[in-house]
């Protein structure tokens, strides 16, 4: 079971370089960063070009970014420089639609009841302009980076079987059985070869200072009421991180 660590939201670098160097040295196999636009976090592809150059091992994930904000052609230069610069493909693009109506309507001026189907159009375009006939430079992995969809309705589920690798399963762990069972079963029926990946998210903090501060930024990042639900089921202890990973490799998780 492979472990990775998502980063704290700070626009802080000397923060954040020391937890990428940290990690690069020692056992955490991927590197993930949120996205938001109306919200004080780093933009994720910007943050992880910088972390490329200052790790050499370790994956680097958004965790996940909402395409469906974004302008498609620029999207696809700026992930496929990320692949490359990141050296050996190491770059994962996992992919999502978020729901607040402050990064959709408010600013982006995206209709967020066309998310769905913008992604989906978007994923057409990027696979097209991944081929670097226009839009260059062409990523280093052929045909566009590992591509991981957050998802838990059906029809963000089907995307994975469609367009991705595989799937990144958060919310409640009581939820992960249905939602990779219905993308494994997808992916068969898709005709797809070998078997997607399954990577599962959890919140957690070890330590009282940490918890604290985890608990206070999930409040602020989720609002009510969802904010409160994620803060109480914080894991915030050693046995209860142990717990969960022994959850995620009876689901034949890839991981955690």
């Amino acid at each position: 079971m492979k472990i990775g660590l998502g980063l704290p939201p700070v626009a802080d670098r000397a923060t954040l370089l020391e937890w990428a160097r940290r990690a690069d040295a020692g056992p955490f196999s991927t590197l993930g960063l949120l996205d938001r636009l109306v919200y004080d976090n780093p933009e994720p592809l910007v943050t992880l070009a910088m972390l490329a150059g200052a790790t050499e091992r370790i994956r680097l994930q958004t965790e996940v970014l909402l395409a469906p904000i974004r302008e498609t052609p620029l999207l696809a230069k700026q992930v496929a420089t990320l692949d490359r610069l990141s050296g050996r493909g190491r770059f994962t693009l996992g992919l999502g639609i978020g729901g607040r109506d402050d990064d959709y309507y408010t600013v982006s001026g995206v209709d967020l009841k066309t998310r769905g189907q913008r992604l989906d159009a978007q994923m057409v375009e990027l696979r097209e302009l991944w081929k670097g006939d226009s839009v260059g430079p062409a990523p280093l992995t052929p045909g566009g980076p590992e591509i991981l969809f957050g998802a838990f309705a059906p029809a963000a589920l089907a995307r994975v079987a469609k367009w991705g690798h595989g799937l990144l399963a958060a919310g409640p762990p009581q939820g992960w059985p249905r939602s990779i069972d219905a993308v494994r079963e997808s992916w068969r029926q898709a005709g797809r070869d070998g078997e997607p990946r399954i990577v599962v998210q959890v919140n957690a903090a070890l330590g009282t200072p940490a918890a604290t501060e985890a608990r206070a930024n999930a409040l602020a990042y989720y609002g009510e009421p969802y904010g409160h639900h994620v803060a109480a089921s914080m894991l915030d202890q050693p046995e209860q991180i142990h717990a969960i990973v022994a959850d995620a490799e009876k689901l034949d998780a890839d991981e955690t």
